[in-house]
């Protein structure tokens, strides 16, 4: 464990510092980001037809694909980061209080990923003005898919909130050290600013973190995104009460194996190790292998209720699932990463950051899969008859693989970006670890 005191210097040095490696990284993220625009203003000129979707009937396959897999599964992301976040602020984990600034961002750009899948899915963006805010005063009423848009929208404002009243506490006392060619930014971002406000802010930060708590299960990533798909029972591959909880704990698996990547990315950049402690890692661990073990409970829920004397149709759909390799593959990963993590827990010699990373990267591939297939099976096996006959099947195109790898670029500069603007980690945070390393001072007696 490390002995270094950590001081506001530590913090300030991705924007103050930058290296070879940073600009090899930007160019790598633009270039994968690149390849998706390309990509998709070819399937803007084309149409969607360039991609691996198609429509029912005669075409056989499905509508849906790899963009809305991976569109939920950055949603996940992003709802799990803030959930982190808010539980950090309002249940006193200041064990993890050095990488609750990491979640809020991973949040932002998350829901930024997610929205832009949902243009890139409609296949022309004017759809957007046409077809949702043109007729929002309809549409909302009746189309989860607009409260789809809705949600989302008002999860970001709610964040990108929750972010900016914290960040005024450290730009107002870090001013003098930030780069003054962002000076418009920070006086933007404090107008107004008096010490006063700190107490008055960090209430309300605690009971946006309350609401943040109380939103995800009942209307975000354990609402709204499953209903989507649970509230059409022509889908014995969606339908059902049980895709709430099950993709809010996908949420969560997935958004703490992004805060370890973070985490480690930027403790191994700016030599972090007496921030972002090994403890740190640790307890991410035992909390995503608790999440792992919810979710792969909850899969064998669906499978037992889908293959055990069920209707016909719902034996279908589930046969078809546990029959996929890329499903197996997807839960040998989780499966397997609960396992290490239990292992580890027993014997903490298998401990190393590391390992942690290959979990992480482990979780994140493992339900990015099953996003995609639960959005393509449910295609696959509808109970409708005019559909019986159609032989449909599905495989992701060149430009929908490019959107995967395309967002990750997308990001990744995001957070190359910010990092250059702000502390990524809370002054607060480093506040609070210099009162733990400060001796306290001995009470003087009498005697003395």
């Amino acid at each position: 464990m490390s002995t270094k005191t950590p001081r506001k210097a530590d913090i300030l040095r991705p924007i103050q510092n930058t290296s070879t490696k940073y600009f090899a990284l930007v160019a790598v993220a633009g270039l994968a980001f690149t390849l998706f625009l390309l990509g998709w203003f070819y399937q803007l000129w084309e149409g969607m037809v360039v991609t691996g979707l198609a429509d029912w009937g005669s075409g056989g396959g499905v509508t849906w694909g790899v963009y809305i897999g991976a569109f939920i599964w950055w949603v996940g992301i992003a709802h799990g980061g803030i959930i982190l976040s808010a539980a950090v602020r309002l249940l006193g984990m200041e064990r993890y209080m050095p990488v609750a600034r990491l979640a809020e961002l991973l949040t932002i750009a998350g829901l930024s990923a997610a929205g832009f899948y949902i243009i890139v899915h409609m296949g022309r963006p004017d759809r957007m003005v046409t077809s949702v805010l043109g007729h929002y005063h309809i549409t909302v009423h009746n189309s989860p898919l607009v409260w789809d848009v809705t949600v989302i929208t008002a999860y970001l404002v709610l964040t990108a909130t929750y972010l900016s009243l914290t960040l005024r506490y450290d730009i107002s006392r870090l001013r003098d050290q930030l780069p003054d060619r962002f000076g418009p930014i920070y006086r933007f971002m404090t107008i107004g600013y008096t010490e006063k406000e700190d107490e008055i802010i960090e209430r309300m930060v605690w009971w946006l973190a309350l609401a943040i708590i109380i939103m995800a299960p009942l209307l975000l990533h354990g609402g709204v995104i499953p209903w989507l798909f649970a509230v059409i029972p022509t889908m014995p591959g969606w339908f059902g009460a049980v895709q709430g909880p099950q993709f809010l704990t996908i949420a969560l698996t997935s958004a703490i194996s992004g805060v370890i990547l973070l985490s480690y990315a930027f403790r191994w950049a700016y030599d972090w190790d007496h921030i972002i402690t090994d403890d740190i890692f640790r307890g991410l661990l035992l909390w995503l292998g608790f999440f792992c073990l919810l979710f792969l409970w909850l899969q064998l829920q669906q499978l037992t209720t889908g293959l055990f004397t069920a209707p016909v149709d719902v034996t279908h759909a589930a046969e078809g699932r546990i029959h996929q390799p890329l499903y197996v593959l997807a839960m040998g990963l989780v499966a397997t990463t609960l396992a290490f993590i239990f292992a580890q827990t027993i014997r903490p010699a298998l401990f190393t950051k590391k390992r942690a990373v290959v979990a992480g990267l482990a979780v994140l591939t493992g339900t990015l899969i099953e996003k995609i297939l639960f959005v393509v099976e449910g295609f696959l096996h509808p109970t409708l008859d005019i559909y019986g006959a159609v032989p449909g099947e599905y495989f992701p195109s060149l430009i929908e693989i490019s959107s995967l790898t395309g967002t990750i670029g997308m990001v990744t500069l995001f957070f190359l970006t910010v990092a250059k603007l702000f502390p990524v980690v809370e002054l607060h945070a480093i506040e609070h670890l210099q009162e733990k390393q400060t001796p306290q001072e001995e009470p003087v007696t009498q005697d003395d």
